[in-house]
């Protein structure tokens, strides 16, 4: 049965608040992962969509349940960033393939197969986090364990066989082939993985709603399958219709404002504000299923088990993001794995949560900005890059997480930490990437980051509204009671 004691808070929460604040914070973090790449750069994405939606549902409650919650929403956002998609969306706009209505729909099935798992991963976790079900630290390591082994299962039935030199392909497809290019004599297939992540990702579903009865996991997770299926394939469809009708754009209103917009990050925009807004949503819907996080908030990994996980992680970490280390790139550098440590940390620890939160999610970002911006175009000096774009914010974001930790352990209300966090975490990843962006000051002359960097702009006022809103706040302690219908 449903827990009768969720907080008088979500009653309260209209249903276009989730869907438009988390389209703002999914949109600018979709858009800023442009910039980053992979695993890394989509966990951006699921900070800021997490604690968009455990600020406006979960105020009131202990902040380390808080904290565990976004942190597992974060890494689960992470998980897809595995997957190649840039020949799938090669097969909707590509030179070669405009005019090809076949290649124009595989493709999109592809970006919806591919969305719809990247962002399930990131409402599964997040509803986890959420649901009120007690997940311990060894119960979470075999559970990732069981999903590398259903992910391996999945790559040899479905992303098998792969040998390029032969022109053996999968039979289910969707990046470049010589089924839509015969005569392509320079064509590159790369590897997939979406079999494999399919396998892990309904294994995960399966594990939450029938062995643990968590009925708030797995219908995040359905609702996440819907916001990457349907967010995906929307954004790249802005993408391909600039390349299908290209006339259309060079002449009248257009024809001014054309050569400034990067359809690609329009497209990763669209992309992120669509599954934010579907999370949103389908959180909303289920806001009865969020439960008090007093059921959730024990601790049991001590501190020497925390920091030696943490040790363990960083290195390896560091390695894939900046280095090239066959032995651990081979391994290490699958979303699936690299989410093994994290998750399990996240769910026995009480530095995890807050770890991955700021420090672990900011260091190859802040490690990336500063290698696009001092040694890919010398926009500034080492020194002054090192100080101003990884050593200031990462001792920020240690300084932010040690606060948390203090808190945690202190204080019996957490009203105050999503809103934070948010704040926090919003403004530093826009000015690290408006940074990136070569600061394109609407006033200036516009370049092709301009655009996107208004829209951020727009978003990050937004995100922060909301968080002074909730600030004048108190948080909700009347029980209220599920809807008498419903049941798990």
């Amino acid at each position: 049965m449903l827990n009768s004691n969720a907080t008088g808070r979500n009653e309260t929460v209209a249903w276009w608040q989730p869907i438009l604040f988390a389209a703002m914070a999914g949109g600018m973090a979709w858009g800023i992962r442009g910039q980053y790449g992979h695993e890394t750069g989509a966990m951006i994405a699921g900070l800021l969509v997490s604690l968009t939606l455990v600020l406006l549902f979960c105020r009131g409650q202990k902040p380390l349940a808080l904290a565990r919650a976004a942190a597992w929403g974060t890494v689960g956002m992470g998980i897809g960033g595995s997957m190649t998609y840039g020949q799938t969306v090669g097969l909707t706009h590509d030179a070669a393939m405009i005019g090809d209505l076949l290649a124009l729909r595989w493709g999109m099935i592809g970006l919806a197969v591919k969305g719809g798992l990247w962002i399930g991963f990131g409402g599964l976790f997040l509803g986890m986090g959420l649901g009120g079900v007690r997940y311990r630290w060894r119960e979470m390591l075999g559970l990732m364990l069981a999903l590398v082994g259903a992910y391996y299962i999945g790559l040899q039935l479905l992303n098998s066989p792969f040998n390029p030199a032969e022109k053996e392909l999968p039979a289910l497809y969707f990046s470049a082939s010589w089924h839509w290019q015969p005569q392509a004599e320079n064509l590159k297939p790369r590897p997939e993985c979406w079999g494999g992540l399919l396998f892990a990702l309904v294994t995960a579903l399966a594990y939450t709603r029938w062995w643990r009865k968590d009925g708030l996991a797995f219908r995040m997770g359905l609702w996440g399958v819907v916001g990457g299926m349907i967010g995906f394939p929307a954004g790249q469809s802005l993408q391909a219709f600039h390349a299908w009708h290209r006339e259309a754009f060079q002449q009248g209103f257009w024809a001014t404002f054309d050569s400034h917009i990067n359809w690609w990050n329009m497209m990763e925009t669209t992309f992120g504000a669509v599954m934010g807004a579907t999370l949103g949503f389908g959180l909303w819907l289920n806001r009865w299923r969020i439960r008090p996080a007093e059921e959730t908030a024990a601790r049991e990994l001590p501190p020497a088990g925390e920091i030696l996980l943490l040790a363990l992680h960083l290195p390896l970490l560091v390695a894939v993001e900046f280095m090239s280390i066959n032995a651990v790139d081979s391994v290490y550098d699958w979303g699936i794995i690299m989410a093994i440590i994290p998750i399990t940390g996240i769910a026995g620890g009480l530095y995890w949560p807050y770890a991955v939160l700021f420090p672990v999610t900011l260091l190859p970002i802040a490690g990336k900005t500063v290698r696009q911006l001092v040694y890919n175009e010398s926009a500034i000096s080492p020194a002054a890059g090192w100080l101003i774009y990884f050593i200031i914010p990462m001792v920020i974001a240690v300084a932010a997480s040690v606060y948390c930790i203090r808190q945690a352990a202190t204080v019996g209300k957490g009203r105050d930490f999503p809103r934070r966090a948010l704040l926090l975490a919003a403004w530093m990843y826009f000015l690290l990437n408006y940074a990136f962006f070569r600061f394109p000051w609407p006033w200036a002359q516009w370049t092709s980051r301009t655009p996107n960097g208004i829209i951020f702009t727009v978003c990050v006022i937004g995100l922060t509204i909301l968080a002074v809103m909730e600030s004048r706040k108190t948080p909700a302690e009347a029980p209220v009671k599920a809807p008498a219908a419903e049941s798990e």
